[in-house]
């Protein structure tokens, strides 16, 4: 997909507001908002957007604590990792997760009501599974996402 310097500025602004209303999208990219609304769903027809989120105060929902847990497999094999994979997308505790390269072989980010419920979770969900052989838990103390959106491409690029 060929993206111009409309779509990258429609991207970051969509990236700094999902709810921004058309007209005051057109409004900060200068065009008509007929033309910025038929962008965003060529952008979402193609892909390049994938879908919108509400940024939630974890307090709200009840979660107390945030961790990050490193977790190490016992092999590498395909059928292992798979299964892994598919049974983090299965834990509700679970708000994101990263399969990496390194010392652990995934990065799982967790929220949960307190510190026993951390315990149980990482008891239950991890030390259970046999592809785990090694997990460690590092508390988040503060978590922001950064709303701007880095581009490396040129506009003019294919």
């Amino acid at each position: 997909m060929h993206l111009d310097r409309t779509d990258f500025a429609i991207l970051r602004e969509l990236r700094k507001n999902a709810r921004l209303p058309n007209k005051t999208l057109a409004e900060r990219l200068g065009v008509a908002p007929s033309t910025a609304l038929e962008r965003v769903r060529r952008l979402r027809a193609a892909g390049a957007i994938q879908g919108f989120h509400a940024e939630i105060d974890p307090r709200a929902a009840g979660i107390g604590l945030q961790a990050m847990i490193s977790v190490r497999l016992a092999r590498h094999a395909r059928g292992d990792v798979d299964a892994f994979h598919a049974y983090l997308l299965t834990l509700r505790e679970v708000l994101s997760f990263y399969h990496v390269a390194g010392a652990n072989d995934y990065l799982v980010h967790v929220a949960v009501r307190d510190s026993d419920h951390l315990r149980d979770f990482a008891l239950d969900a991890f030390t259970t599974r046999p592809e785990v052989s090694h997990i460690e838990t590092s508390l988040i103390f503060s978590f922001r996402r950064n709303p701007d959106l880095p581009v490396y491409r040129d506009a003019d690029e294919p």
